[in-house]
């Protein structure tokens, strides 16, 4: 729903509304572009209004093929040197740095809203890092890239008056998370005679040189699958995966890897763009993907590529696989709605990605949309549902008036692609329309900006018309409690990736150093380098260098807990981060240490909690159910961790290999930690609530009502072991039950397979049931019986003593005489 990546600038063009022509007409001079830039791409189709406007105003201001609108320069120039030379020359316009006089001429509030935008701040990303040493903010989210601050006027969120009133809800349930205002991320360390009494400052090295190089106002790293540009440009320009220009601009044929794929916009559905004679709208998943593959790693796992630790399948020659992203992958199934052919924006609404003018910590706190309204539910149609629903943040399943449907679009959702509304457009959870998803009748279109028109049925149709398989109408229908109290991902969630331990060695020794991107992007604030399309050549490297390692990696079956929003979710690996820390001159100031919470947070007591997390996360891999068996059955779903937590051994031990003897008494002097210990780690790391119910380490850290499932949750939830109720009186310990089972045998009646198996226990339910229900009727009709027997037979004669007294022959006397 590109419609909502409104931004259509980035590298990219955008116009000045004010397009009229001067008074006197006057003849312009050729443009001095494209005679070095022959063959380029038009920025956009020239038949769209884009162009027309574009060219209008070039005219106007003496480029007659409007480069100048977007990219400044002198048109009139006849060497490179002239054309680009001066301040005002915008090798990328979407820069935020400078899109207030490109993007911003067309897309005012955008250009507004991305300084408070969660891909400028990265606030949620740095509050987990720094809970992870030692919860250096706490719940709070006040840090982030660059200084911030709401704006005064409620009114100036984007959004519909619903989604404003909607929005001030969440912030007053939860203010840590929608935060006022926040300050730049603390320096890192450079006066390293601190260090050994402060280790937690080795997170702000980690932070700047690694984690924050994914926000809008750097280019960011140079590598395979992680070109880019800037600002509106790194999303609205191609970027290949090798960085390479495959344009006909001439200029640029055999430049270095770091050019956009073609000189084009990508935006919504009318936005067409040809490359090698493919001609495809939309935003492709791979764009998302450039920042999307760390942390939750959700833009990787939505195209189905799950990290791996091997380079393994080998290519021509030998070599191992290439790496993207710096990482090397196994191919997973991809998310249904990836292979229906949508693409993120197709989902995740403007405000989704550009914000709506206003702080949020976390992706839970930004995002708008839930599964319920596109899908609904077996009981409801999306337009039946209050507002709210499945967003409820720790409260009941949400209730209340119908939110109905939209006629009519805000003004800025109106620059995408506008589609008719039919009988109307479908509204988020919070309050405002999706421009591209409508209703027609009791069915739902969603317009993809890649092209396609897919039609929905919503679950209450597939219920209405039995068109729900056995298994989702048991889940969803038969046990209530799964659609009021769950994600639909929680099922729905085929594979998670789960990067168990994340082991960061800082080390300062032997004047190693890191690039600082946080403070690459404040260098651009400075005037002489506003207009800088990268960071290549800055100098702002600080001391240590970072390295980081995995413990083990697992895709299956992920485990449960409670997200932010009160609702059972399925959890991964965070930040579990274990700590080395080398000094300046190599000695060690910590090694493999875990950093505990604050005191009393997370379950825990004065000592904290283990700052290891397990996050709740929608991964982004949609498909047909888990089954019953991988949530009712597991211990691993439970937080019990994989195995129970029993197949590795205790972490804080370690493990010395070496020639012993039988009894485990090593004999070499010279025997080494095979495996080194981990301090305070007891507990596999995929091990978060005991059985009794204790908390092991952090389960989410954005809000403070995540966490494991509680008590009640797992004892509704565990059925394992339920094999034995039936299988521990078979075949002899119950006569009954031999006496069947024998007969049975006798006859080759033994279920011998699943099915066989299944109808069984079916039939043995039913038995049992109408055997009960008979049973009691049968007590019901006994007393029934009684009680008629009792009371009603001595009543009937008294209701009729004249008629029997008149029916009675008369008796005699002994002697004859008349009585």
């Amino acid at each position: 729903m590109l419609q909502r990546f409104t931004i259509i600038a980035s590298a990219t063009v955008l116009i000045l509304l004010n397009t009229t022509q001067p008074a006197a007409a006057q003849e312009t001079p050729e443009s001095g572009c494209l005679p070095c830039h022959e063959g380029i791409e038009p920025i956009r189709e020239t038949d769209s209004e884009m162009w027309r406007q574009i060219i209008a105003r070039g005219k106007a201001i003496g480029d007659p093929d409007g480069c100048v609108v977007c990219h400044g320069g002198d048109p009139s120039a006849t060497t490179k040197e002239q054309a680009h030379a001066g301040k005002a020359f915008y090798p990328d316009p979407g820069s935020p740095w400078i899109n207030d006089k490109t993007c911003g001429q067309c897309h005012p509030k955008h250009i507004a809203t991305q300084w408070n935008s969660l891909m400028m701040t990265e606030s949620g990303k740095i509050q987990g890092t720094a809970w992870s040493f030692g919860s250096l903010e706490g719940y709070e989210h006040t840090w982030g890239n660059y200084d911030a601050e709401n704006p005064d006027d409620p009114h100036a969120r984007l959004g519909t008056e619903a989604y404003r009133l909607y929005m001030e809800r969440l912030k007053a349930i939860a203010p840590n998370v929608y935060p006022d205002a926040q300050t730049t991320l603390p320096e890192a360390p450079t006066d390293l005679s601190t260090l050994a009494d402060h280790p937690e400052q080795a997170a702000f090295t980690y932070h700047r040189s690694e984690c924050q190089r994914c926000h809008l106002g750097v280019q960011g790293r140079q590598k395979r699958g992680d070109y880019r540009g800037m600002g509106c440009s790194a999303c609205h320009i191609p970027y290949g995966n090798e960085g390479l220009y495959e344009g006909g601009d001439k200029a640029l044929a055999g430049a270095k890897p770091g050019r956009p794929l073609v000189h084009s916009i990508q935006s919504t559905r009318k936005a067409k763009v040809t490359v090698n004679g493919t001609t495809y709208s939309g935003i492709p998943a791979e764009t998302c993907t450039t920042c999307h593959d760390r942390g939750k790693r959700i833009g990787v796992s939505y195209q189905g590529l799950m990290e791996s630790a091997y380079h393994s399948p080998y290519t021509e020659g030998g070599g191992g696989q290439v790496a993207l992203h710096t990482k090397h992958y196994i191919a997973m199934q991809e998310d249904v709605h990836y292979q229906k052919g949508m693409l993120c924006q197709d989902c995740h609404t403007s405000i989704d990605v550009h914000g709506d003018g206003f702080l949020a910590g976390a992706n839970l706190a930004a995002v708008e949309i839930e599964c319920a309204d596109c899908h609904g539910t077996p009981k409801s149609y999306p337009w039946e549902l209050p507002l709210g629903y499945m967003d409820e943040f720790q409260a009941p399943p949400m209730t209340g008036e119908p939110r109905g449907v939209a006629t009519e679009l805000p003004a800025p959702l109106e620059q995408g692609t506008n589609y008719p509304a039919v009988d109307g457009y479908l509204i988020t959870a919070r309050g405002n329309p999706f421009p591209d998803v409508t209703r027609k009748g009791d069915l739902v279109t969603v317009h993809t900006a890649g092209g396609k028109d897919l039609e929905l049925k919503p679950l209450k149709l597939l219920a209405i018309t039995d068109e729900l398989s056995v298994e989702a109408r048991v889940a969803m229908c038969e046990v209530g409690k799964h659609v009021d109290t769950m994600e639909c991902y929680a099922c729905h969630a085929t594979w998670a990736p789960q990067c168990y331990g994340c082991h960061i060695n800082v080390d300062y020794s032997e004047k190693k150093r890191s690039f600082d991107w946080v403070a690459a992007g404040h260098k651009h604030q400075e005037p002489e380098h506003a207009a800088d399309p990268g960071e290549q050549g800055y100098d702002t490297s600080f001391p240590g260098k970072v390295e980081e390692q995995r413990s083990f990696l697992r895709w299956e079956d992920p485990a449960l807990g409670v997200n932010g929003e009160g609702r059972v979710t399925p959890v991964i690996p965070g930040c579990q981060t274990s700590v080395t820390v080398i000094g300046p001159d190599g000695e060690t100031i910590l090694k493999n240490h875990i950093f505990r919470t604050t005191p009393g947070t997370e379950g825990s007591g004065p000592e904290g909690q283990l700052g290891i997390d397990t996050s709740p996360a929608q991964p982004h891999t949609i498909g047909k159910s888990r089954s019953c068996e991988s949530c009712h059955s597991s211990e691993k779903a439970l937080g019990y961790g994989i195995g129970g937590g029993r197949l590795t051994r205790p972490w804080n031990e370690g493990a010395v290999v070496d020639i012993q003897t039988a009894d485990g008494k090593v004999l070499s002097r010279n025997a080494r930690y095979q495996v080194e210990p981990i301090d305070n780690l007891e507990a596999d790391w995929s091990r978060f609530v005991s059985e009794d119910g204790k908390q092991l380490h952090t389960v989410g850290h954005h809000f403070k009502g995540s966490g494991p499932l509680s008590d009640e949750q797992r004892a509704n939830m565990d059925r394992r072991g339920v094999c034995l109720s039936c299988h521990q009186e078979i075949p002899t310990q119950s006569l009954a039950v031999s006496i069947l089972h024998h007969v049975a045998a006798y006859a080759d009646a033994l279920p011998k397979n699943h099915d066989q198996h299944a109808a069984l226990i079916n039939k043995t339910l039913l038995t049992a049931a109408w055997t009960q229900v008979g049973g009691v009727g049968l007590v019901v009709l006994l007393v029934v019986f009684t009680f008629w027997r009792r009371f009603g037979r001595k009543k009937a004669p008294a209701c009729s003593v004249g008629s029997a007294a008149a029916s009675t022959p008369k008796q005699s006397e002994p002697n004859g005489s008349e009585s």
